[in-house]
């Protein structure tokens, strides 16, 4: 398609569309001619991610583009390549490591992720954004005096390890790693929030089923 089409069909304008070619977020199109170049799928797929990074994540443009650096990456594995996608978004505020309330969070993550056999995340521990930024709300909870308990945590990490596992099912449906990679920092973005909204809908539901209105 020509890059008035690519506009048309992506809701981004042109000049939009030329800056971000400009910064590299936007592969080049195929040159046709030298003032024309054919944009395809690819085109219209890494316009969507880099509206929701920019528009809905309000993710600076320095950042989408370490973001799109790691899903193209060719050089890493599976598993690197949507981590380091996925690692490069910016996160909420973490942790003090020194306080007293941080290291018991630590330690309680450490007990959450033996109990649960999950032994990547462990062997990663810190090194990784997700540990940390499951660390940094439990110690804001002990901090403030609400008691956490491994106890209290598994039937939700194990939830969430059903919701992980049909994530994956559908990234496997995908055609090649790159798409693979894109969808998993979209969802990251726009499917989270929809998770969340999900369990406040389902706790409406079950309050009024115990309960009555």
């Amino acid at each position: 398609m020509r890059l008035s089409e690519l506009s048309e069909h992506s809701g981004v304008s042109t000049a939009t569309i030329k800056y971000y070619l400009r910064e590299q977020l936007l592969p080049q199109g195929r040159r046709i001619t030298a003032t024309r170049s054919e944009y395809d799928a690819s085109h219209l797929r890494r316009l969507r991610l880099i509206r929701a990074l920019i528009q809905v994540g309000k993710v600076p443009v320095a950042t989408v583009r370490e973001v799109l650096a790691a899903v193209d990456d060719e050089s890493l594995g599976r598993t690197n390549r949507l981590g380091a996608a996925l690692w490069a978004l910016p996160r909420g505020p973490e942790a003090d490591p020194d306080a007293p309330a941080t290291q018991a969070a630590g330690k309680l993550v450490e007990e959450l992720l033996t109990e649960l056999g999950w032994d990547f995340a462990r062997t990663n521990g810190a090194l990784s954004p997700a540990y940390r930024s499951l660390v940094a709300p439990l110690a804001r909870l002990l901090e403030l005096g609400y008691p956490v308990t491994v106890a209290e945590l598994l039937p939700y990490a194990r939830q969430m390890a059903s919701v992980a596992g049909h994530d994956f099912d559908a990234l496997e449906k995908l055609p090649d790693d790159a798409e693979r990679a894109e969808t998993a920092v979209s969802a990251a973005i726009l499917r989270e929030p929809v998770l969340l909204a999900l369990r406040r809908v389902a706790q409406e539901e079950e309050s009024a089923r115990r309960y009555g209105v």
